[in-house]
C-alpha cells in the first residue's frame, strides 16, 4: 500500500494527491441509468420544486410520475437509446423532467444557452445531430432552420400545435404510462448528457458524460451537504442557468435524490433572488463571485429590505473569491457560510471543494480534492509530475471525468490521457493541506519576453484600487515582447482615474515584465454565465483596430 501523507494526500511514490475526503459509495451494478438510480433513493422530502415567480410547486411524486409519462410519450415517438435530445430553455421546473425523462430512455441529452445567436445554436445541432428538441414558444424562431420536431413547454403552448410541433410537455405529462413500452438496457457507461463547454479560450466543445459520471456526481453532492443525515427540509435557490454544468448538476439532477427541494428563478434578477430567500425560507444560495461581491457592496440597503433570516450558505464557484470578499462577506452576513466549488464541463462539475466556514477562510483557495477523486500537479515544460507547493497543471482522475470530446478525437487525445488523466488547463498548486489553489488558465497565460505572466494575478491586484469596479486583463500581441498584459478596466462611478494611474499604480507593486503596457475603459467585463472572464472576446475586441 503506497504511503499517503495524512494532511496534503500526497503520495512521494506515484506523485498523485489523494482526496482526503470520506469516499462515497457508488453502485456496482453495470446495467443502471442516473434516473433509475436517482428516483431509486428514498427519502424525506415533499416539495421537489418550486417557481419561484408563480409559486407553483411539484412534489417529488409529480416529478417521477411526470417523468414516466414523459419517457413514455417520447418512446412512443421513437426516441431510442444513443438518440440526441436538444432542451433549448430558460430555467424552469419542468427542465428536469425532460432530462431525466430524455436520460431514463438512454437517449442523450444536449443543452444550449437561451441567449446563443441562431448561428449558435445551428452550429451545436449540426455538431450534436438531435432528433427532436424542446423549447418555448419565445425561443421557436431561433429554430427556424433546423427542421427539428419540437416539443413545446408552457402553459400557451397547447394552442400553437401545428406540424412542426408534434406535441407540449404538458399534454406528454398528462399522457398515461404505455406498460409494454420497450425499455433499452443502459449501461452506466452509456452516454447521459452532451453538454458544450463554455469556450472561455477556444471554440467549444461537446463534452460527453456517461450514466456513471452523474451517478457518482449525485453522490458526491450529497454527501458534501450530507443532507440525508439532516432532519430539517434544506431549501436550495437555482441562481445559475440549468443548461450550464453548475446548474444540470446541482439543480436538475443532484439535489433531487436527496429530498431538497429547490426554488427556480427564471432568469437572474438579483431582487427577485433576494425577496425569494424570505418568501420560500431559502437555505442554500448558489453564486458566481460578482454576484457575492454586489452583496457585500450593497449589504447595508440588502439588509434592510429583504429578509434573509433563513440562509446558512452561500456557495460559490467559476472562480476563486478573494480574501477581501470572503471577509466582507463573513463581516456582513455573520451567521451565513461560505462554501467554494472547482469543476469543469470535463468533471461533471466536480473537483474540489470548501465545505465549512474554517476551511473558506483558507483565502483563494478553491478548496480540497472532491471525494473519490485523485490530482496530480505536472510541470507543463517537462511533464514531470511535482510535489507540494510547486505551480502546475492540474490534472484530475476520477468517477466523475468525462468520457471525451464528442466527434473530436484529437481534442480528447490532448485533454485526456490513456490512462484517465485530464488535464484541466489550470495552473495550480497544493498546500501542505492538501488545499487547491488556481493561479490561472495554462492558455491564458502572457508569454512577455519569455517571461510568464498570470493575468489572475494582475486583477487581483487591480481590484485593491479603490477607483476599480472590476476588470481583466489580457495578453496584447506586440512584435518586439511577443506579447504584453493589457487591462480593460471598469471605474467606479464619479471616477476620472486615467490610463497612466492604472499603469502606475501597477508598475510600483510588480516585476517590470508584468507591469500593465496599455488600458482601456470599458462599461463591463464579458463573463460567461459561471463567472469566468471571456478573454477571448477582449482580445478580439483589442486587437481588431491593428
Amino acid at each position: 500500500m503506497p504511503e499517503i501523507d495524512a494532511r496534503s494526500g500526497y503520495c512521494k511514490s506515484n506523485s498523485t494527491f489523494y482526496s482526503r475526503r470520506r469516499s462515497v459509495p457508488l453502485p456496482a451494478n453495470e446495467i443502471l441509468d442516473v434516473t433509475t438510480f436517482i428516483s431509486a433513493r428514498a427519502h424525506h422530502g415533499t416539495t421537489a420544486y418550486i417557481d419561484a415567480s408563480t409559486g407553483q410547486r411539484l412534489t417529488f411524486s409529480d416529478v417521477w410520475r411526470s417523468v414516466e409519462s414523459v419517457s413514455s410519450a417520447l418512446s412512443d415517438f421513437g426516441i431510442r437509446k444513443g438518440d440526441v435530445v436538444l432542451l433549448l430553455s430558460p430555467n424552469s421546473i419542468f427542465f428536469p423532467i425532460v432530462c431525466l425523462s430524455v436520460m431514463s430512455l438512454g437517449a442523450i441529452i444536449t443543452t444550449t444557452n437561451p441567449l446563443n445567436t441562431k448561428g449558435e445554436i445551428n452550429k451545436q445541432i449540426a455538431d450534436s445531430k438531435p432528433v427532436m428538441a424542446f423549447t418555448t414558444s419565445d425561443l421557436v424562431p431561433k429554430l427556424a432552420d433546423s427542421n427539428l420536431p419540437i416539443v413545446l413547454i408552457g402553459s400557451d403552448a397547447d394552442s400553437k400545435l401545428t406540424a412542426k410541433f408534434v406535441s407540449t410537455l404538458d399534454l406528454m405529462m398528462r399522457k398515461e404510462p404505455n406498460p409494454n413500452r420497450i425499455k433499452e438496457r443502459v449501461t452506466q457507461d452509456d452516454t447521459a448528457t452532451l453538454l458544450y463547454s463554455s469556450g472561455t479560450t477556444g471554440a467549444s466543445k461537446g463534452v460527453i458524460s456517461s450514466h456513471r459520471n452523474l451517478i457518482a456526481m449525485v453522490q458526491t453532492v450529497i454527501g458534501r451537504f450530507q443532507l440525508e443525515d439532516d432532519e430539517e427540509q434544506q431549501t436550495f435557490l437555482c441562481t445559475v442557468p440549468m443548461f450550464h454544468i453548475y446548474g444540470l448538476v446541482a439543480f436538475a439532477t443532484g439535489l433531487i435524490a436527496s429530498g431538497a427541494t429547490v426554488v427556480v428563478l427564471s432568469k437572474f434578477e438579483i431582487h427577485e433572488m433576494l425577496s425569494a430567500i424570505g418568501l420560500y425560507g431559502v437555505t442554500y444560495l448558489p453564486l458566481v463571485p460578482p454576484i457575492l461581491v454586489a452583496l457585500v457592496n450593497n449589504a447595508e440597503q440588502i439588509r434592510a429590505k429583504y429578509d434573509l433570516r433563513s440562509l446558512k450558505s452561500v456557495l460559490c464557484g467559476g472562480a476563486p473569491l478573494s480574501k477581501e470578499s470572503t471577509e466582507g462577506f463573513m463581516e456582513k452576513y455573520p451567521g451565513v457560510t461560505i462554501m467554494q466549488g472547482y469543476g469543469l464541463t470535463e468533471s461533471t462539475g466536480i473537483g474540489a471543494s470548501t465545505d465549512t466556514a474554517e476551511e473558506s477562510r483558507r483565502y483563494g483557495t478553491a478548496g480540497k480534492l472532491s471525494s473519490n477523486m485523485e490530482a496530480r500537479i505536472v510541470d507543463p515544460e517537462t511533464g514531470k509530475a511535482l510535489p507540494v507547493n510547486r505551480t502546475g497543471e492540474l490534472w484530475l482522475k476520477g468517477p466523475t471525468v468525462m468520457k471525451g470530446y464528442f466527434s473530436n478525437p484529437e481534442a480528447t487525445a490532448s485533454t485526456l490521457d490513456s490512462t484517465g488523466w485530464l488535464r484541466t488547463g489550470d495552473l495550480c498548486y497544493i498546500d501542505e493541506d492538501g488545499f487547491i489553489f488556481v493561479v490561472d488558465r495554462l492558455k491564458e497565460l502572457i508569454k512577455y519576453k519569455g517571461y510568464q505572466v498570470p493575468p489572475a494575478e494582475l486583477e487581483a491586484l487591480l481590484l485593491t484600487h479603490p477607483e476599480i469596479d472590476d476588470c481583466a486583463v489580457i495578453p496584447f500581441p506586440d512584435k518586439d515582447v511577443g506579447q504584453f498584459p493589457m487591462a480593460y478596466v471598469v471605474r467606479k462611478n464619479g471616477s476620472n482615474l486615467t490610463e497612466k494611474g492604472v499603469m502606475d499604480f501597477v508598475s510600483k507593486q510588480v516585476a517590470p515584465y508584468k507591469r500593465i503596457r496599455r488600458v482601456a475603459f470599458i462599461g463591463s467585463v464579458p463573463k460567461n454565465p459561471s463567472g469566468k472572464i471571456l478573454r477571448k472576446d477582449l482580445i478580439q475586441l483589442a486587437t481588431s483596430k491593428l
